[in-house]
């Protein structure tokens, strides 16, 4: 059964199976932050204190790499199939399997569909592996065509220009005191103000997952694993408008389902972790 609310459905079960169920519903943003590869048993915090003696969340033990890329494919396939032509699928993943599972994705998508990557830097320190600490997660974005959403004058998706920028080219001032700089391009003049701020890029530094993590932040689920609301707010807002349509088929704690419904869009969850579906019941209202 699926729990109901104004503008999303939750649904226990594996995505696998749960996906084809769905009919023709087509989705605008498909973001799905599956398992790892961590070879661990993950458990959440009920209450402040550590993890390790919590209820267990999810198990991420696959028996090596080819079994979670086994896993991973088919999964991966249901999830194109109810991508709409202008949507995107947003893979969230990190060093231990991003790159076998970017051969998978281009496979089951298309190596064309692939339309590029974001690196997230979560903020928590670096980890030593015997070489460079590991200090970021990636996102592999892919669209069935060349007409994927981007919102990319959202203000979520801008980022101040840089000061050396602002003393050499920003010195107009309009009507309103407003600073901006002009350029001429193929014979047509740009104009480009300094308060709008430039088009963020793919290093995204400013979404700290320790607001997602401490039991001291309201934010926190006590899931683990839990991605921060702005992480997904600028994904959202970027991807999608008003009544669009968001999946997440490995909801996890719901951040994505949080984040879609104070946006006005309308959602669908699947887990099927009991815990995952406790904390998203509860973090929903339903």
């Amino acid at each position: 059964m699926a729990e109901r609310r104004r503008r999303g459905r939750l649904f226990a079960g594996d995505c696998l199976e749960r996906l084809p169920e769905l009919g023709r519903e087509r989705f605008d943003l498909i973001y799905v932050d599956p398992p790892f590869n961590t070879g661990l048993s993950h458990r959440a915090r009920r209450r402040p204190g550590p993890r390790v003696g919590g209820e267990r969340a999810y198990d991420d033990a696959w028996g090596g790499l080819r079994a979670f890329l086994t896993m991973l494919e088919p999964r991966l396939a249901a999830m194109r199939a109810v991508l709409a032509d202008t949507g995107s699928l947003w893979l969230h993943l990190d060093h231990r399997a991003v790159h076998d599972a970017k051969v998978v994705a281009d496979q089951v998508f298309g190596r064309n569909a692939f339309r590029g990557e974001i690196i997230w830097v979560p903020g928590n320190g670096a980890r030593g592996r015997g070489g460079p600490s590991v200090t970021h997660q990636t996102l592999l974005v892919y669209s069935l065509t060349g007409k994927m959403v981007w919102n990319h004058t959202d203000p979520w998706l801008r980022e101040p220009f840089a000061k050396t920028s602002l003393s050499m080219h920003f010195k107009n001032v309009d009507e309103a005191g407003r600073r901006y700089r002009e350029r001429v391009i193929d014979g047509k003049a740009y104009r480009y103000y300094a308060d709008v701020g430039r088009q963020l890029g793919s290093v995204w530094t400013d979404c700290p997952a320790m607001r997602a993590n401490t039991p001291l932040d309201p934010e926190t689920t006590g899931y683990p694993t839990q991605k921060p609301e702005r992480l997904l707010e600028r994904i959202v807002r970027a991807t999608t408008a008003e009544g669009d349509r968001v999946l997440d088929p490995m909801c996890g704690s719901g951040t994505t389902l949080a984040v879609a419904e104070r946006l006005g869009r309308k959602w669908v969850g699947i887990d099927q972790s009991p815990v995952a579906l406790a904390v998203s019941t509860r973090r929903l209202g339903l």
